[in-house]
């Protein structure tokens, strides 16, 4: 498997969604929370390993070189390719051809995605295309996908049936591609779709939450979601109160036992600003054996408690389904992480996932965030590499530290 490690984003576009913010200045320039928005997929670029970026600019691009230059500030190797603002997204990659490398990931310059790129590179390099992009499910989209992740249809009208998906950018291409170019001027999509009729388009699904700065409402929500928040996502049972016996759980607050020293743990991040939402599976709603009104009665209680500790519970996010009904909101799977995320508005790759079970270290990688085990080491000793938790503590008052300095 070959993980890119350069990047190339198409900067050129005159951003007129945007206006007044863009009447001066280029929209990978509009200011989020203080920066560029530019500079925000450069760092997360660099988080994910690309070493060299290829900046192909056009309208007020002289700002970008000016504001970034050799990239050498932000740890990366910045090239330019610069044109009119009136070329079109193919001839910005004609133009930049010969500073690409024969394997490289395209990005647009107004969408921020959670994604990891080795994920995406494992599965491109599964799918024997010559282009994978990052999709995400949306009715009323551009994309049909077939059962083995190959794009079916790519309909720019939108007028087609079962276009179940959008495509977000952050596509590995071949440097192959430019065989398909039949002429110079011409909007890349338009080799996207000549891609797809020759089956070398693969999508990646990614399901948690993406923004954009495409228009002037968008931005809003990007700069409270790209804005620093100290979140941390906590499991209930076995982290913040004793665990029923195995079989059994917890169904009535005169059966729930808070952990002291995880609740001083709690205490201690709550004093540090920290605020916390709770995602637990309960099955025992789906088995019969306690009603979702007592799980709702016991987390209330639970809330009050702890606020009277100072310990803010922002939310708390319920599986009641049976483990074998497949949902994708049962941890392991990653369904409740990505609904606090667009609920709450902070990045998961920014946060941990605190857990007592090695299925939740598991679902915080699926959900692409941090995790921290409360327990003994051997008990992880399964997991895969990506799913080994960044640490292991006997108790959350011995944690408090270790979350407060990352």
């Amino acid at each position: 498997m070959i993980v890119p490690e350069q990047a190339a984003i198409l900067c050129g576009g005159l951003g007129t969604r945007l206006r007044p913010l863009t009447d001066k200045t280029p929209k990978p320039m509009v200011p989020v929370n203080g920066k560029p928005f530019l500079e925000y997929l450069l760092v997360q670029l660099r988080e994910n390993g690309i070493k060299e970026v290829i900046l192909m600019t056009g309208y007020l691009g002289e700002q970008i070189s000016q504001f970034f230059g050799d990239g050498t500030s932000l740890g990366l190797r910045i090239k330019y390719s610069h044109g009119p603002a009136e070329w079109d997204t193919g001839r910005r990659l004609i133009e930049a051809k010969s500073l690409l490398n024969d394997y490289f990931l395209l990005l647009y310059s107004d969408n921020f995605v959670p994604f990891n790129l080795n994920k995406l590179a494992r599965f491109h390099d599964a799918q024997r295309g010559l282009l994978t992009f990052v999709v995400h499910p949306k009715s009323e989209g551009n994309i049909r996908l077939a059962e083995d992740g190959k794009v079916e249809v790519y309909d720019k009208t939108r007028k087609e049936e079962g276009l179940d998906f959008v495509e977000l950018g952050y596509m590995i291409i071949l440097k192959e591609v430019f065989g398909c170019f039949d002429e110079i001027n011409v909007s890349f999509s338009d080799i996207i779709f000549k891609l797809v009729c020759d089956r070398q388009v693969s999508g990646m699904i990614v399901r948690d939450a993406y923004h954009s700065i495409s228009d002037l409402e968008r931005l809003k929500l990007m700069e409270e979601y790209l804005k620093p928040k100290k979140i941390l996502l906590i499991d209930r049972d076995g982290i913040l109160n004793k665990k029923a016996p195995k079989g059994d759980y917890v169904t009535s607050w005169e059966d729930f036992v808070f952990l002291s020293k995880n609740v001083k743990g709690l205490r201690m991040l709550a004093e540090a600003g920290y605020e916390f939402i709770v995602i637990s599976n309960q099955a025992g709603i789906a088995r019969g054996m306690v009603t979702w009104e007592a799980v709702d009665n016991i987390n209330q209680q639970m809330k009050k408690e702890l606020e009277g500790e100072g310990i803010s519970v922002l939310d708390v996010l319920v599986c009641p389904h049976h483990w074998d009904e497949g949902c994708f909101c049962r941890k392991p799977n990653p369904g409740m992480f990505f609904k606090a995320s667009r609920d709450w508005l902070f990045r998961l790759d920014k946060t941990f996932y605190i857990g007592d079970d090695p299925r939740d270290c598991q679902a915080a990688c699926n959900a692409g965030c941090g995790s921290v085990f409360i327990g003994e080491k051997d008990e992880v000793g399964a997991l895969s590499p990506e799913e080994q938790p960044n640490k292991v503590f006997n108790n959350l008052e011995e944690a408090a530290p270790f979350l407060m300095n990352s």
